[in-house]
């Protein structure tokens, strides 16, 4: 705003000075070919009659030729007036020139003149006229060299315009714009996790309200967020008892194979339901984060699932100390393994660390996702049965909640199909 304004300003001045400057040509050009004229036209009169030119403030002399030098500035303007003005007067002439030059004092009656000895014209302005009888009558006035000063003028006025006008407006701006920029950055930052202190409400009434009605909202999102929780433990707890009570009926089975089909359907409702309540509970973890060896913890993984003769291969490296929730990291890497050996048969797991960030890379043989389908099986619930088998169990959280666990993190994951065939799933942490 306060450039637009400076802008605006200085067009306006711009405009205000070229008026100016024209009006003052203007002006200069009649107080000059005005007297001139009046000059010139009694020293023609004089002439016929056979007087000689009156004493006069600008001194007509006769000259033979033309007393102006071909390198002199010429004022096209004056000698356009002076000719008219001769030719109104009855005494029509061959040429009119003008030229500018230094100012002489010699040349002037300084008896007669107002003008501050100590502090004279810079230039004078010689006008000569060419009669049809012959000759060349010349005469000469002040001409002002104050164009600088006039650029200086509108300089000064410029920057008062600019102190009396932009501070005030830069006064204001400011003062709407740190509230807003204080909102911005308190948006930004803004974690549920963290109850975080009300933001100042200052600023003009409608950004004040607007700053109001931001700490009230973040207040109502922490309330339904605990609510949330609280009603997320009670549904794990209302029904992980009568699974539990389920678990401990299904002894009396007689029959080996629907007991274990029934513990087995028990089991998974059980994961089921783990993983439900741990996606909705996503983004406020309650494990603190603590200094881990990303090495040692994705080791970890691995080793559980060679233990249950699982074809997954691991790369070790030295130790890379990252700060992390450890438990949800375990199970996000767990997940991808966990596809890739339900879907790919096989995992070959690596670290790449880099400088800024590190990349856990889960690649399996499969036959990989459909291109326009990578993004899409991070959505809940998402199964693509067309490329998976129906029968590896699941209902679609195990991405969902592996990518809502790196992103707590502030990293991401993405998946891409490898060129030799399968799938690769790259999770991607700051350092």
């Amino acid at each position: 705003m306060a450039l637009l304004l400076a802008i605006a300003l200085f067009v306006a001045q711009a405009i205000n000075f070229a008026l100016l400057l024209h009006e003052r040509r203007t002006l200069l050009l009649e107080q000059t070919s005005g007297p001139a004229i009046a000059r010139l036209t009694d020293a023609i009169d004089r002439a016929a009659n056979g007087r000689p030119p009156a004493p006069d403030r600008g001194r007509v002399r006769m000259s033979l030729n033309n007393p102006i030098r071909p390198d002199l500035p010429r004022v096209p303007a004056v000698e356009a007036l002076v000719r008219e003005g001769l030719v109104e007067s009855g005494h029509p002439v061959l040429r009119v020139v003008t030229g500018i030059r230094p100012f002489r004092p010699e040349d002037f009656d300084w008896s007669r003149r107002r003008v501050d000895r100590r502090r004279p014209p810079a230039q004078e302005l010689l006008i000569a006229v060419e009669r049809k009888t012959g000759g060349w009558l010349v005469t000469r006035s002040f001409w002002p060299n104050d164009g600088m000063f006039l650029v200086w003028r509108l300089i000064a006025q410029t920057l008062i315009l600019y102190g009396v006008i932009l501070l005030p407006v830069l006064w204001i701006g400011r003062r709407i714009s740190r509230p807003l920029r204080d909102l911005t950055r308190a948006a930004e930052r803004f974690d549920p996790r963290e109850p975080g202190e009300p933001i100042p409400e200052q600023g003009p009434l409608d950004v004040s309200g607007l700053i109001a009605a931001f700490n009230a909202l973040r207040l109502r999102i922490g309330a339904m967020l605990e609510e949330k929780d609280r009603m997320l433990g009670a549904i794990g707890h209302d029904l992980r008892t009568p699974l539990a009570a389920l678990r401990v009926r299904i002894e009396s089975v007689e029959d080996e194979q629907d007991r274990l089909r029934m513990a087995d359907t028990i089991a998974e409702m059980n994961k089921t339901l783990e993983d439900i309540l741990s996606l909705a509970r996503a983004g406020r973890p309650s494990e603190a984060e603590t200094d881990v060896d990303l090495n040692a913890l994705v080791d970890a993984v691995v080793a559980d699932f060679l233990d249950l003769g699982q074809d997954v291969t691991f790369e070790e490296g030295g130790r890379l100390r990252l700060k992390l929730r450890p438990t949800l990291m375990r199970r996000a890497v767990r997940n991808l393994i966990e596809n890739a050996v339900k879907y790919g048969h096989s995992a070959d797991v690596r670290i790449d660390a880099q400088t800024d960030h590190v990349a856990i890379i889960v690649a399996d043989r499969g036959p990989g996702i459909a291109a326009d389908q990578l993004e899409a099986v991070f959505d809940p619930f998402i199964r693509l049965e067309s490329s998976r088998n129906r029968d590896t169990g699941g209902i679609g959280l195990g991405l969902a909640l592996a990518r809502s666990i790196v992103r707590e993190a502030g990293g991401d994951i993405r998946l891409s199909n490898r060129p030799e065939g399968g799938l690769a799933a790259t999770i991607t942490l700051p350092r």
